[in-house]
């Protein structure tokens, strides 16, 4: 547990006043009538308007709802945004991205990144027109070189999923902006803007899938993009409008409400991963772990300038072949087998067969993506309980190995 503690030392302080605006910011109870200090959900689909085009602000909830617009003011706050957007899932802003661009114009993407937004720059977007590139944006020079004059929007993500590698923000940020009106988007889903704020790092677009640590608590599917161009914003809250895949008031609601406490269950995320990431490097039967808050990490002094900390994310690879993998996995009592992560309960899932499945093999086998890795996400259990159930499976994929102590 001391290094784990020494581990969580290394990185800074989050951004000043975070537990502040995360609980006030758009929850003024002066904007109801009730003043209400709860924002409530605001079902309605249409609005009354004083007369024609006459309206107090909403006429109808596509392209505007008050408990939408009180998450949306929220998240822009956190993430030190002007505005936000919120969207019907984590791949429809995606699309709605996408949508800014033309046919014939180039989105370079990262290569080591989410399976649903590989499958659909590579399966749908492509066929609209879209050029696509996807490339290691962990190697400037490999970034620089696949910008061409048609580049109109680079796509990072950072830490990548599943293989946690780290991406300089900033350094791309340099090299996007110095060839001109390129938008440059960080999918920031596996940090919240709680340890990572790419805006302040010189990106265009901060993307989340909010289903994540954003909600936290597993109920919710749901997209956020945040920027602090008027221009972008008009034209993505356009297209929000017209598209109009849109959340719920309700699942706004709860968005909303989980975001009350995103910084006590990040920090909980941070602590258990950091403790198990050093349990799991110390096992025999572990041949790898991706973690980047490890000092092992090839990425982790460029994490602890760019970031305040980790998330619950690990991925490791178990020595073996995929049966021992599959054994681990069903061993497994308190990790629940299931897609998704950034809930309040511990996950467990194995990209090839199961998140990253649409990723072509042979790209899977280059990023590293084999059938021995599992994919974490920490929750917020006890970690005596976590270290317990880890230890079961890995003995009843490994019965012949014993752990170190």
């Amino acid at each position: 547990m001391e290094k784990a503690q020494d581990s969580a030392a290394a990185f800074g302080e989050s951004s000043k006043h975070f537990a502040t605006l995360v609980i006030h910011a758009g929850q003024e109870p002066e904007q109801w009538r009730s003043m209400a200090v709860v924002p409530p959900i605001v079902l309605s689909s249409t609005f009354k308007q004083y007369g024609p085009g006459e309206h107090a602000g909403y006429d109808y909830s596509r392209s505007g709802n008050p408990t939408r617009n009180c998450l949306e003011k929220a998240v822009a706050a956190l993430d030190g945004a002007k505005y936000s957007l919120a969207y019907a899932s984590g791949l429809a802003a995606t699309v709605n991205v996408a949508h800014l661009l033309t046919a014939g114009e180039h989105i370079i993407c990262t290569s080591d990144g989410y399976g649903g937004t590989q499958r659909y720059f590579r399966r749908i977007a492509s066929k609209m027109g879209l050029n696509v590139s996807f490339v290691d944006c962990t190697d400037l020079e490999k970034l620089e070189a696949a910008i061409t004059s048609c580049t109109k929007l680079v796509w990072l993500e950072t830490p990548t999923n599943p293989m946690m590698s780290v991406v300089d923000i900033k350094a791309c940020a340099e090299i996007v902006h110095k060839h001109g009106n390129i938008i440059l988007a960080v999918d920031n889903t596996f940090m919240s803007p709680y340890f990572q704020r790419p805006l302040a790092l010189g990106a265009d677009l901060c993307v989340y899938s909010a289903t994540k640590y954003m909600n936290g608590h597993s109920d919710v599917v749901m997209g956020l993009i945040s920027t602090n161009c008027d221009e972008l914003y008009e034209r993505l809250k356009f297209l929000q409008f017209s598209l109009g895949a849109v959340p719920s008031p309700f699942d706004c609601y709860l968005c909303n409400r989980g975001l009350k406490t995103l910084v006590l269950r990040m920090e909980q995320h941070f602590q258990n991963a950091i403790a198990i990431a050093h349990f799991l490097e110390s096992d025999p039967r572990v041949e790898r772990v991706l973690f980047p808050g490890l000092p092992s990490h090839p990425q982790y002094e460029l994490i602890k300038r760019q970031c305040s900390g980790c998330s619950g994310m690990i991925s490791f690879y178990i020595k073996g072949n995929l049966e021992h993998a599959k054994i681990f996995l069903k061993a497994l009592k308190l990790f629940t087998l299931a897609e998704s992560l950034g809930g309040y309960e511990s996950l467990a899932e194995h990209p090839a067969i199961m998140t990253h499945a649409s990723v072509p093999e042979e790209d899977r086998k280059a990023l590293g993506i084999t059938d021995t890795l599992i994919r974490l996400s920490i929750g917020l259990e006890d970690i005596e309980d976590l270290l317990d159930d880890l230890a079961q499976a890995l003995k009843a994929a490994h019965p012949q190995f014993t752990a170190r102590n």
